[in-house]
């Protein structure tokens, strides 16, 4: 067997292992989305869970609610509780910056009909995917699936690839019929994720964000902003939490940074209508004559 052989059999066998931890902290930390309880302790627990297990968060731990549908993270010192709401629950793990990435849904508030289209669409898209087929026609299936419910899918957000320290790399996995798409090909490894809503059926911007990425690194003057860059770098390319980081002007440095072309803010994404979100993802490698899931 030749080192590249080697190499590629070791590589995925650190995706299977950041799965693995996913999986047990995912299933501790559905236990944990009970009305009454608060977000901030659940995010918590998802991180440091993460760490103890021996992976790293690839993420912040999202937890998005009702038309949310996704990039929500609990704030500084967040206070929110659970309420009759619809929970999205968004994970990531890395090993070594190999990543396993897995949402769930939650339904506290009563309309379980918009979680099980998601997870239908989600397990028609897995049944499908295998060397050969376009991500267009695991689109469709996802479509597809989610209308026969009377629902519709979110067509502006994707599913993705994931590659070394990136979280949404190629080819993007739409959920909906698109024309042509990416062959999939064996060792290919993406994230699949379908969003059913009872909504229109698009996001937009919200006009706050908790999570950050860095996207490019130059030199800054100011010390304050100096520091908070250098508390960055330790995420790499991989997004973080404004709460990860300690500095007693973080506002204004975390601004600057934004300015400068040096950071990228992701805003929470809001259901256009006002819909109701559900989600469901799972991680999967191509194999030769399907799919591994390696989140399930």
């Amino acid at each position: 067997m030749t080192d590249n052989v080697h190499n590629k059999q070791e590589i995925l066998e650190k995706y299977r292992e950041a799965g693995r931890i996913l999986k047990t902290v995912r299933a501790e930390a559905v236990e944990m989305i009970r009305v009454g309880n608060p977000l901030l302790q659940v995010a918590e627990f998802v991180e440091n869970r993460t760490i103890e297990l021996g992976g790293r968060p690839a993420f912040p731990c999202n937890i998005s609610r009702n038309q949310e549908a996704a990039h929500a993270t609990p704030k500084i010192g967040d206070t929110d509780v659970f309420g009759k709401d619809m929970v999205k629950l968004d994970l990531g793990v890395h090993v070594d910056g190999y990543i396993a990435d897995s949402a769930v849904t939650v339904d506290l508030s009563g309309n379980s009909d918009i979680l099980k289209a998601a997870e239908e669409a989600l397990a028609v898209a897995i049944d499908l995917a295998k060397p050969g087929i376009s991500t267009g026609e695991i689109g469709a299936a996802i479509e597809n699936s989610i209308r026969s419910y009377g629902l519709n899918p979110i067509i502006n957000l994707t599913g993705h690839g994931l590659s070394e320290y990136e979280a949404h790399d190629d080819p993007a996995v739409p959920n909906r019929h698109v024309e042509g798409g990416a062959i999939l090909k064996e060792g290919d490894v993406l994230a699949i994720e379908p969003f059913a809503t009872d909504g229109a059926g698009t996001v937009h911007d919200g006009n706050w964000a908790e999570i950050y990425s860095l996207i490019r690194k130059k030199p800054v003057r100011m010390p304050a902003v100096r520091n908070v860059l250098k508390q960055v770098e330790e995420y790499r390319e991989l997004p973080f939490a404004k709460r990860w980081l300690e500095s007693d002007r973080l506002d204004f440095a975390l601004l600057q940074l934004e300015k400068a072309g040096i950071l990228h803010a992701y805003p929470v994404l809001l259901e256009s209508t006002g819909g109701l979100v559900a989600q469901a993802e799972h991680t999967i490698i191509i194999t030769h004559d399907g799919c591994e899931v390696t989140t399930k």
